[in-house]
Formats: structure tokens, sequence, C-alpha cells
């Protein structure tokens, strides 16, 4: 058997076992102890117990192998001498390579022999060569091998391969890999005759077996094709040699074949040489006579199959010889032959190819690399925590020196502080890998840094700023009582007692308050740089503050005459709700987990609400009437009970009672009426979110109708006792008339006024404030202030009726002429079903309430007002036909192209015009009294919309200003139904005017500088032949003409050329500039508004076609 060292292995099995021992109990210390109850250990205790494991078991193992060397090698050579006794000294026939028992046996004597001939590191020394092919050609350059099947000589052994194309069996080829595990096999030779040569399918199933057999010794050898040639004379007394060609590395047959041509001239010339020593020693002449004739073309073929494709052959070399002789008696030994000599040197030079991955090298090298690096990893670990030790106690040293500056020392607290924060960081995450090893001391050094930290941090700023607060508390004390300064710091003098009493008890501490406070008290030291204790200060506060929680014993002994003190003048001027807040946010955010939000989707239950109505807010779980029921009112409780400390720990000791303001009581009714206005809040924000779905069309506008008046299918009515029922939550019975919030509120505030008007009886709750308009209009609260007539009921009764009456429209056999008639009903004054509902609606949406309001908007105003919109849609644009047809065709036919209504000098006929405008009987007016009455009504002398009745319409701005227009118009012009005018106007003189003469209608006004004086006018005068006429006559020259305008219009005409300024508000100067240059002035005075000013507003005229604006 194989007599192997179990040294090595061990070694590594040892180190590998011990690594996984020491890392265990270095990094779960904790779940050895639980698990096992071992330890914890200390790194020194981890060390010494793993070096001593080792060495123990190392001289163990170290024994039992020279107990069994010893044993193994007796066995080995009585089973040797038995096997050469039993076979005559002559090894059976049987080659080992077919599968039977003495295959593994003769390996085992192959390593017996060298490891007892070349030492226990014969594997470095000796070359594994594997011969293959057929036994006659092997027996030619190896005899006896077949036979044998090893041999040994010369730092070389010879293994038996058997035939080229069939694989010795698997267990074989693993004992000859056990023979050298790193490196199999140093190369392959195969022999082949070259007479004749091997097929192709030969070559092919040496090929197969060959990757098979590199696959199982995961490794590829170096491949020597030995090629045996034969001579027609003896050769016995020729020169032996090497003879062949190395080839290089990923070789092709053309490679080969440049190979095999440069080795033909000095075979040529050492064959002519041996030739002419001896004639009969043809060999190399003849062989290089063979190569160049056809060998190397007949080897390209025969290696072009093995030499290409992904697994191709590593052929390293051809060698050619003649048929070796017998060298050697002895059984397994071989005398290697001068022709072996290339073979033997290369393949010590030239290595082979691993296959696959190597597990066994990769194990040892891991193995050595795993202990170089915690060796070396040992050592760095080793320096780097001394470096640490020393470091952090020359810190402590420093910061504890008396002798140096204040400012310094404080400086080295601040350095030994964040080398303590360092090792607290490492603690809790562990520390750096390479401080490990099984040498850390972070714990033992952190544990010796903190008393030495306690005692200066109490020297340099503990007993400061107790010092610091304590004055602080003596100066509000002998403060004035009432006085402004106590009142103002009374807060700051809260936030110091607080963090006073943080210093006395460590689970009070609020590390970010305590250093905010004690900053604030203390902004400047003595002896200290500003700058440097103001970014030194809060790090060494904040550190003490962050760690005063876990160090008890660091609490400061408190001056409870002065905390009594300090705590009364509190209590006697602030009111104790600051924690309020922070109760009531902790409350909810603990139940707002237990409850999902509610969309609109859950508020109508199973109805689809997408058809009337949408909103895209949520109320938020926690304001539900089932949370409040099973979570909300019980979280309040337990908050009052559990948090009662935190809300007056400050200002109470629990010695002397506290007020009625800071009594449990009280702080429940106000997180319970903070709850109920928030909840009361969140279902306003919800409700008033809400949209109404604009109907396209007046069969959609009824199919919503229908759907929101169906009381089994509605959404509105789904959403509507969804908010009754929420509207309910937290509601008391009759019995109980107050509500705990108003209960609550007599009892701090007292019944100090009485109730005027006693409302009925009946379940009062917290949310009546927001939901009582909702419940009312749901019938759900009794004896209800407000308008009893309205209900929910009624207005559904009322939206079916409209819905029916629209279905009658739309049945009908014309349903645009019934929609037209309906409209035109409403558009003359006369109330219909749909206004009538409308109108209920909207008296609904105003009983909400302004917080109702944009819900009741959305859903009891818009859907009629929406649906009334479609009825009307279709009216207005008949309407607006009406008007284009009746009225403005026939104003465009007798105006369009005169004046004043465009610059023509064709004129406007008066008597038509006042045929439009006159006051009561105008076409226009009576046109707005007939169509439009019940959609305008006249303020004044104004027309304008009526906001209830024109919903859903949309006047065009242009129609209703020119009407009005029109109507100042006809104020002042036609007010006695005729076009008619009267003013008076007077000339003013002017610089180097001599006269000026204006004719209006055949009435003369002549001025020529004397007195003014005001004239009388008449427009349109009594003449035959009206027009209006200026001229003038200068100091330069004579008379002459500025304008002369024939017709009814002159007037106008005239004045449209002068320039007018207001004077006041009957009063006007007209300006007509002459052509040179000089003015001709006038005073213009109207008996109403302009006089005949207001005819140019006419001009550039235009009457609008449309009353109403497409939607």
């Amino acid at each position: 058997m194989t007599i192997r060292t179990l040294l090595g292995g061990t070694l590594l099995l040892i180190l590998c076992v011990l690594i996984l021992i020491a890392g265990i109990l270095v990094f779960y210390p904790q779940w050895v102890h639980s698990t096992l109850g071992l330890g914890p250990f200390s790194s020194s205790q981890i060390w010494i117990g793993c070096v001593s494991t080792a060495a123990v078991l190392l001289g163990l193992f170290w024994c039992l192998e020279r107990l069994f060397e010893r044993v193994g090698k007796a066995g080995v050579r009585i089973q040797w001498r038995k096997q050469q006794e039993k076979n005559g000294g002559i090894v059976a026939t049987e080659t080992l390579s077919t599968g039977n028992a003495d295959a593994e046996v003769a390996l085992n004597e192959l390593m017996v022999q060298v490891r007892y001939r070349y030492g226990r590191f014969w594997r470095r020394k000796v070359s594994l060569l594997w011969v293959m092919g057929e036994p006659a050609h092997v027996e030619q350059v190896a005899p006896g091998l077949t036979q044998q099947n090893w041999q040994e000589g010369e730092g070389t052994v010879l293994l038996w391969g058997g035939p080229a194309g069939k694989v010795p069996t698997e267990s074989y080829i693993k004992a000859v890999r056990r023979l050298r595990p790193h490196r199999p096999l140093d190369g392959v030779v195969w022999a082949v005759d070259s007479t004749p040569w091997p097929a192709s399918h030969q070559v092919d199933e040496m090929l197969r077996q060959s990757q098979k057999r590199d696959a199982l010794l995961g490794w590829q050898a170096p491949l020597y094709l030995w090629i045996i040639g034969h001579s027609e004379w003896p050769q016995k007394e020729r020169e032996s040699q090497s003879v062949g060609c190395l080839l290089p590395v990923q070789t092709t047959p053309a490679g080969v074949g440049e190979s095999l041509r440069d080795l033909i001239p000095a075979m040529r010339k050492q064959g002519v040489q041996q030739m002419l020593e001896k004639n009969s020693h043809d060999f190399l002449l003849r062989l290089s006579q063979q190569l160049e004739n056809s060998w190397i073309s007949q080897l390209q073929n025969l290696l072009t199959p093995a030499l290409r494709g992904p697994s191709a052959l590593y052929l390293r070399g051809l060698m050619f010889s003649l048929p070796l002789s017998q060298r050697g008696a002895d059984v397994n030994t071989w005398l290697p032959a001068f022709e072996w000599q290339g073979v033997l040197s290369d393949c010590r030079q030239i290595r082979g190819k691993r296959i696959g991955l190597p597990w066994e090298k990769a194990f040892q090298w891991g193995g050595l690399g795993l202990a170089l690096f915690w060796g070396i990893g040992t050592l760095l670990s080793l320096w780097v925590n001394q470096t640490q030790i020393l470091e952090s106690h020359q810190q402590a040293l420093a910061a504890a020196d008396p002798k140096k500056l204040l400012s310094i020392r404080l400086r080295n607290q601040l350095a030994l502080q964040q080398e303590i924060a360092r090792l607290q960081y490492r603690e809790s995450i562990g520390a750096p890998w390479y401080s490990r090893f099984g040498l850390n001391q972070d714990p033992a050094l952190l544990e010796a840094l903190w008393p030495r930290y306690q005692i200066n941090n109490d020297e340099l700023i503990i007993a400061g700023a107790k010092e610091q607060l304590q004055r602080a508390f003596k100066e509000i004390a002998n403060l004035p009582p009432g006085s402004h300064e106590r009142k103002s710091q009374a807060q700051l003098t809260y936030d110091q007692l607080k963090a006073y009493l943080m210093m006395t008890r460590s689970e009070r501490i609020e590390p970010d308050f305590l250093t905010r406070v004690l900053m604030a008290t203390w902004p400047t030291r003595e002896s200290v740089p500003h700058a440097l204790w103001q970014d030194v200060g809060p790090q060494l506060i904040d550190f003490y503050a962050r760690n005063l929680s876990a160090n008890p014993q660091w609490n400061i002994k408190a001056d409870r005459n002065l905390v009594g003190e300090v705590r009364q003048i509190l209590l006697r001027q602030i009111g104790q709700r600051n924690a309020e807040t922070t109760l009531y946010q902790e409350m909810l955010r603990k139940v707002a987990n237990n409850y999902s939000d509610l969309t609109l989707m859950d508020m109508v239950g199973n109805t689809d609400a997408s058809m009337l109505f949408a909103s895209e807010q949520i109320v938020p779980g926690v304001f539900t009437r089932q949370a409040w029921e099973e979570q909300v009112q019980d979280a309040i409780d337990q908050v009052v009970n559990e948090r009662r400390d935190e809300i007056d720990w400050v200002l109470s000791d629990n010695k002397q009672p506290v007020s009625a303001e800071l009594s449990p009581e009280v702080l429940k009714a106000r997180l319970t009426e903070r709850y109920f206005t928030d909840f009361g809040n969140a279902w306003l924000n919800m409700v008033n979110s809400l949209h109404w779905q604009h109907a396209t069309s007046l069969s959609e506008a009824i199919n919503q109708l229908t759907l929101m008046a169906d009381v089994r299918q509605s959404p509105l009515v789904a959403l509507m006792n969804t908010l009754a029922w929420q509207g309910k939550t937290g509601q008391l019975g009759g019995a109980l008339a107050d509500t705990l919030v108003e209960s609550t509120k007599k009892l701090i505030k007292g019944d100090k006024q009485r109730q005027l008007i006693a409302q009925a009886s009946g379940p009062r709750g917290p949310l009546d404030p927001f939901f009582e308009p909702v419940l009312s209009l749901m019938g759900e609260k009794e004896g209800a202030v407000g308008n009893t007539n309205l209900s929910f009921q009624a207005y559904l009764t009322r939206v079916t009726q409209v819905r029916l009456k629209l279905q009658q429209i739309t049945n009908a056999p014309d349903p645009q002429a019934m929609t037209q008639m309906l409209a035109q009903t409403v558009f003359q004054g006369k109330a219909v079903d749909l206004t009538d509902t409308r109108d209920y609606g909207s008296l609904i949406a105003a009983s909400l309430g302004q917080e109702w309001s944009n819900f009741g908007n959305a859903v009891f105003v818009q859907p009629l007002e929406l649906a009334w919109k479609q009825v009307l849609q279709p009216a207005s644009g008949s309407l607006n036909v009406q008007w284009q047809r009746s009225v403005v065709d026939e104003w465009n036919k007798a105006f369009i192209g005169r004046y004043p209504f465009s610059s023509t000098g064709s004129d406007a006929s008066l008597p038509i015009l006042s045929q439009y405008l006159r006051a009561g009987t105008g076409r226009i007016e009576v046109f707005l009294n007939a169509q439009l009455g019940g959609l305008l009504r006249k303020e004044g002398n104004r027309w304008v919309p009526d906001p209830i009745a024109s919903q859903g319409l949309t006047f065009n701005p242009q129609f209703l200003k020119a009407i009005n227009q029109l109507n100042d118009l006809a104020d002042v012009v036609f007010a006695q139904g005729d076009a008619g005018l009267r003013f008076e106007l007077m000339p003013r003189p002017s610089h180097n005017v001599v006269r000026t003469q204006l004719t209006i209608d055949g009435q003369n006004l002549d001025y020529f500088n004397q007195m003014e004086s005001w004239q009388s006018m008449a427009w349109p005068g009594n003449t035959y032949y009206p027009g209006a006429q200026l001229s003038w006559r200068s100091t330069n020259a004579g008379t002459n003409l500025y304008a002369n305008y024939a017709g009814p219009w002159g007037v106008i005409r005239l004045l449209e050329k002068a320039k007018v300024a207001p004077i006041d508000s009957s009063r006007y100067q007209l300006e007509w500039v002459a052509p040179d240059g000089l003015p001709l002035k006038y005073i213009l005075r109207t008996e109403l508004g302009e006089g005949p000013l207001e005819l140019l507003k006419l001009r550039n005229f235009v009457l609008p076609s449309q009353i109403f604006l497409n939607q």
C-alpha cells in the first residue's frame, strides 16, 4: 500500500479548524456562552488556547505517522517479495490497464521503489512518461515495458499506457494521478511504425482516448510522436543518437512540415558521413530521403485532425529511430538509450497544462495564504492596539493636567472624547479587521478610559454648567413677582430647570435639548476664546448628554430648595401644555398604522360614483368612527395614564398636587376635543373637494339624475348615509345632554353663561359643530335649529320629478321644440318644476352653511344647474337665431353703410332709428321684454341678467354693452319717442379771429367778439334744409368756410371734427382748428347727459348678433 506523510494534511486541517474556532470565539462570544455555556474568553485566552491545542495535535499526529510509516514499510516489503517469488522474478504479463486489482498494487510498488531510491521528495526529481501505442511498436521503443507495466531508471519512470486507441481503466488513471497529483505526467510518448502509417480512424481513436485520459488526470502533458523506421542492413555498430525535432506551442501541420524540412539538411549531412564510414549505416540518409519524398506530407495529413479544434493535442516533438534492443536484465529496470535523450531532456524543461480547476492546489495555497495572512494580521493587530492604548493614555493624562491652560485642556478633553466615541462605535459595529486577530483590546481600553473621562468632565464641564444654571435660578427668584422680566424669562427658565433636572435624573435625558439650553445659558467662558468655546462646548456637552443615560452614576445632586422655589415661580407664570401636541401626535401615529385611508369609493360602498362625482382627497383612517370606537378612545386613556409623569415631571415632584390645568381629566378633554376637531376638518376637506361630472348631453344629464335619485343604487344616498353615520361618532345618549368636551369646558371655565334658547333634547355628539347641518338634512337630528321644511328625501323626490319631465321632453315627437318651449317659458319669467327644484337645491346648499358650501354646491346645485344648461343650450341657440332674424338683420338693412354707423356720405334715417330705440315701444326693448323678461331686468336704466334665472346661460358681454349703450342714447335723444335734443352754445373769443358764424339746421349763431351769451339750439331743427355750417374771419383774411355738412346728421359730422374737453357734468368746450391754425371755440351746455355728443357713440357701432355665448 502507499506510504504517504500525514504532516502536511494534518497541519492544514489543524490550521483551518483552529481559525474557525477562534473566529467563532472572537466574533460570536455571546452565542457560544448561551449555547455551550463557555466563555466569554479574552483575546489572550483564545490565542494561548489555540496555540497549545495546535502543538498537542501536531505532536500526536507526528507520532502516529512515524508508527504508520514503520508498519507500512514492512508490509510493502513482505508483499513485494511474495509477489516476486510467486512470479519467478517476472511480473504477470497481464497489463495494469485492463482493470484488475493488481494495478494499484503495482503502482504502490513503484512508489515504494522511487521513494527508497530518491527519498521523500522524489516527485520533484523523477519524470513520469506515459508510453502508448501498439505493444509491438512500444517494445521496439522501450523493450519489456508492455510486460512489466512500468520501468524506472536514471530519474525517469515509464508507464505503459496501453494501445493508443484503448484508454486504460478509470481506476488505473486515478492511481497514476495519485503518484503525483500536482503534475501527473511529464510527457506522453506515442510509438508508431512507419510501415504502415496509422489510419485516420486510429488517429481519431487516439485523440478521443487522449482527451478522456487528460480529463481524468486533470492534466495535458506534451506529446512526443515516436516514429520507428527500418533499414535493410544491420545498424548495430552505428552511433546511437537522438533524431527528431521539437515543435513550438500551438503548432500547426504547416509548422510541422517546416520544422521537418529544416531538419533534412543536417540529417542528410550526418547520414552521408556515416555511410562514408560504413556504407550499411544508411538510417539518417534514408530517413532524410523518405521525409523529403513523402513522409512530411503523410505526417501532416496524419496530424491535421489532432492539431485543430478546441481540444487539440499538445504536440511537442517528432522523434525517429530504429527498433531499440533490450538493455538490462532486472525487472522494472530501464536503461535509457541515447535515442531517448531528446525526449528526456525536453520533458524536464517543459511543463504540461492544467485542465479544469486544481482544487487540491487551490486548497493548499489557500491554507498557506490564510496562515500567512493571519500571521501578518496578528502582528499588525498587535501594533495597532499597542499604539491605540499608548495614544489614549497620553490623551487622558493631557486632559487631566491642571498645569495647562483651560483652552488646551478643553481641546485635549475633546480628543479623549473622540477616542471614546470611536471605541463606542467599534463596540457597536465591530472593530476593524486589522485590529482583531485575537488581540483586540477595545472593550478593556474603553472601560479604562471612562473613569478618567468622568473626572475630567466633572471638572471641565459639569461643575461650570451646574453653577451657571443655579445662578440663573437665583436671578429669576430675585426678580419682583409679576414683573415683565420674570414673564419674559419664564420659558427660558423652564428650559433651564428641565436641563438641570435632566442632569439629576439620567432617565429623562434629551441630548439635543440639554446641549442647546446649556450653550444658551453658558454662551461664553472665562479664559477661553469665544470661537473655541462655541466650537468645543457643544461637542463636549452633547457627548456627555448622550452617554448620561448609560451612566447613572454621573447624576449630580440637585438643590431641592432652589428647585422647589423655581417650580412655584414657573407654575404661576406658564400653563403646562407644552407636551400636549407631542402626546397627541404620538397617539395618532400609533393608531394610524392600523387603519387604511378612506377614499370616495370606500364611502359610497358598492355603488359607482364615477358617473356623478369624483374626488382625489382621502380621509385618514384614524379619523373614522371605527377607529374612535376601537382604539382612539383607549389610546387617549392610555396616553393620559402613561404619560402623566412626562407632562408634570419638571414642575412637580409628585409630593405636592398640581393645579387643575395639569390634571389628567383636563388633558383627556383637550386631546378629545383636538381629535374631534381634526376629525371634522378631515371630513370637511374631503366632501368639499367633490366635483360634479359635467354631462355633455341632455340624455346623459337624465341618466345622472336617474342614478342620483335611485335610493338603492345612488352614490349620493350612500355618501349621505356615510356622513350621517360618521357624524354620530362619539355621540352620547339622551340622558347625557352634554358631550365630554362640553362637560370639561364647564369644569375648566365654570358655567358662567346661561343658555338663552334651550335646544331640543336628544343625543349630542362632539361632531355636532361640523355634521349638524347634514344630520338635520337627513332627519337624524331631533329638534335641530334650522329650516325644518328642508330634507334630503324631499330633494330626491323633486329630482325624480325633474327627471320625469326631462324624459317626457326626450320622448316627445319633437324634443327640440319642447325643449325650446320649456326654456322660453323660463325666459319669459314663468316658473317650472326644473327651476323650482334648482332653487330648492340652492336653498339646501345655503342651509348647510359656509363650511359645507363647496359640497352643497357640488351635489345639490350643480346637478340641476347642469341639467338645466342642457335644456337651455338649444333654446339659447334658437333665441340667438330669433334675435338675429327679427332685430339684427333689419337693423343692418337700415343702418349698415350709413352715417354715423359707417363713415359714408349717406345718412341713417332718424325716424327708423327711433323705431328701434324709443323707450317702451322700441323694437329692441319690446324684444327684450317679450323674449327675455325672465332673464333680464332693468335696474334703473341698465339691463342686468337675473343671477338665479340665468343660471346655466352665459350672456354675450358685447350684447349687454350694446343694449345698455343704446338705452342710454334713447334716454337722451329719444325720450319723447322721436329724435329730439335741446342744448345751448356760447362762442368764445380767440386770438386773431374777428368773427365766427355757426349755422345748425337754419339756426344761426353769429359772433364778432362782442360779449358772449348762450343761445339755445334744437336738433333736428324745423327746416326743410337741415345741415351744419361753420365759417370764420381772421385779422389777416376775409371770411373762410370751415365746414358745411348737409342733412340731419350734419351737426354730428361737425361735432366729430371738434376737440371736446369736459368742463363739468353738463358743459363741454368745443374747439375746431382752422386750416390757418386759428382755434374756433364754443361752449356746449346740455340738458341731459352729453347731449348731442351722445350721438358720436354711434360711430362704427355694430349690433351684436348673439345674445348668448356658445358653451
